[in-house]
């Protein structure tokens, strides 16, 4: 089978591997979609993530779709979730299994992800899709459920008024489901004109700069976008940080969220939201498919990651297997 394997920053491979063989309690996967990541894109162009760095060839992807091959399940059309937590450690007793001491996670450290035509993952982490479910939508749950998690972080009540800052995919989920969620007004602050433009569609208005966010959700990792998050943010308004940082550190005004007294809270991947980020698309509660703006075959995959970290579009996402 085909894979692209990261040898470091810039250098993605495509090479040629053996098929995985499925082990108990694990199901062959034709791997089908394959979201990019703003995670991913730090593998890509930092050769790392945080304090994890590329200590050997890794597969990136984990926003996934496919369709199980042999075995019970075969032909069953599936949404993978990335995550294997322990569900034994301290936070996966105390019902955070996102912040798992030992999770395991696909293209992540020394765990494959995605970006090849097969995958042997846990069939536990294999969700159905319903028939109104692309392949694109499924990989798409993924960053769905990260929205969903920050709505609940959010504690976002019926009335009041959300702004989001940053709208890639992400941040235009989570524009949309503030909508359903009750928020009477959804503010959108985005530096580039084609994503402001499509979270207006989605409903949003553009951000004043005045601080009139009841919960303000920071979807980008850079210190001017925490900055603006600060300064949207009514007096005791929450700000939760969805985005991730380049090198690993940001900063903001301390004097303003110390005056406000927010409330920051840091978002890290998601819960057990799948079958959750599930209902909601397959209702049409969200629209995932106009998310997506950029399709790629899988020895397309060095000018996906580029489309990608170009942010000429929005959602780039690659099919492994044509």
């Amino acid at each position: 089978m085909r894979v692209a394997r990261l040898f470091g920053a810039g250098d993605i491979r495509l090479l040629d591997d053996s098929l995985p063989s499925a082990s108990p309690g694990a199901r062959l996967v034709e791997v089908t979609s394959v979201g990019i990541c703003g995670s991913d894109l730090h593998w890509f162009t930092e050769g790392g993530i945080g304090d994890a760095v590329t200590s050997s060839p890794l597969v990136l992807g984990h926003e996934m779709a496919g369709v199980i091959r042999g075995g019970p399940d075969d032909g069953v059309r599936v949404a993978i979730d990335p995550a294997i937590p322990c569900l034994r450690c301290e936070p996966c007793r105390d019902g955070w299994p996102n912040l798992c001491l030992n999770i395991v996670f696909a293209g992540h450290g020394s765990t494959d992800g995605g970006l090849r035509q097969f995958l042997t993952w846990p069939a536990d982490r294999l969700h159905p899709l319903p028939d109104k479910l692309s392949y694109d939508d499924g990989a798409m749950l993924e960053p769905l459920g990260v929205a969903l998690h920050a709505l609940d972080l959010g504690h976002v009540r019926m009335a009041s008024t959300v702004a989001v800052v940053g709208c890639g995919p992400i941040g235009l989920l989570l524009v949309q489901l503030a909508a359903r969620h009750g928020a009477t007004r959804v503010l959108a602050a985005e530096p580039l004109p084609h994503r402001l433009a499509a979270a207006l569609e989605f409903g949003a208005v553009p951000a004043s700069g005045d601080p009139v966010a009841d919960v303000v959700f920071e979807v980008s990792g850079s210190p001017a976008a925490v900055d603006t998050a600060l300064r949207l943010a009514k007096p005791g308004a929450r700000v939760v940080l969805v985005g991730i940082p380049d090198g690993d550190h940001t900063t903001f005004s301390a004097s303003i969220a110390r005056r406000k007294g927010l409330t920051l809270v840091l978002a890290r991947r998601m819960g057990e939201v799948y079958p959750r980020a599930i209902d909601l698309a397959a209702s049409g509660a969200v629209d995932l498919a106009s998310v997506v703006s950029d399709v790629h075959g899988l020895s397309d995959v060095a000018e996906a990651f580029a489309a990608a970290a170009a942010r000429t579009g929005l959602k780039v996402v690659v099919h492994p297997n044509g």
